[in-house]
């Protein structure tokens, strides 16, 4: 079955993912595949986040599409698409962790969006300025950031991952780790609070930068 991409032309982003959603589990893969294409970037990204370990990293967003493709069935639509599969994402990753006995950690291109678009405004506020003084500040800080990130507890780590960089809402972020909108902005806020403490000696050399 040929999938016309004209057919979702003017559709919202949600309503054109439950439609692909309801044409993969009718059978047509190719809607499915159009599903990956769209999201295998961002689940690649998310997981880069939790693994040090990047040659883990595709492997585990492929176990992250089969695990979804299985499941799709049991998407009702209650949620956006996407938050759907950023859960299932996490889940696949701890486990990963798990078995391979392995502590989740922030990678090494934590700050290195790939995309213009999806840059985070921390990472703006890291690179904005092009003085070689600048540069190395601004290295300097983002290596504090990511020691402060890893020291995070789990849950504190994947909240302010949630928002900062990949930009979810409260409420996307509250599907996604399936607890409340409170416990949401509370672990986010723990989360900035842990990081400016580590980073305020190095900020308070820097005029106008703030977390």
């Amino acid at each position: 079955m040929t999938l016309d991409a004209t057919l979702f032309q003017g559709e919202k982003p949600g309503d054109a993912d439950a439609m692909l959603v309801e044409r993969a589990v009718a059978g047509d893969e190719k809607a499915f595949e159009l599903l990956v294409i769209k999201y295998q970037r961002r689940i690649q990204r998310l997981i880069g986040r939790m693994v040090r370990d990047v040659d883990l990293v595709e492997d585990i967003a492929q176990e992250t599409f089969i695990r979804a493709y299985r499941a799709l069935a049991q998407f009702r639509g209650e949620a956006q698409f996407y938050t759907w599969l950023y859960r299932i994402a996490i889940n696949t990753a701890k486990k990963a962790l798990m078995d391979l006995k392995r502590n989740p950690t922030v990678s090494e291109n934590f700050f290195k969006s790939g995309d213009d678009d999806e840059t985070s405004p921390l990472e703006n506020d890291l690179t904005s300025s092009e003085t070689p003084d600048a540069v190395l500040a601004s290295k300097e800080i983002a290596e504090m950031v990511n020691s402060a990130m890893e020291a995070l507890p789990e849950e504190l780590r994947q909240a302010i991952t949630l928002r900062e960089i990949e930009g979810l809402s409260y409420e996307e972020i509250s599907e996604v780790m399936s607890c409340p909108i409170g416990t949401v902005r509370s672990r986010i806020f723990r989360a900035r609070e842990a990081i400016s403490e580590k980073i305020k000696p190095l900020l308070e050399n820097q005029s106008g930068k703030r977390w």
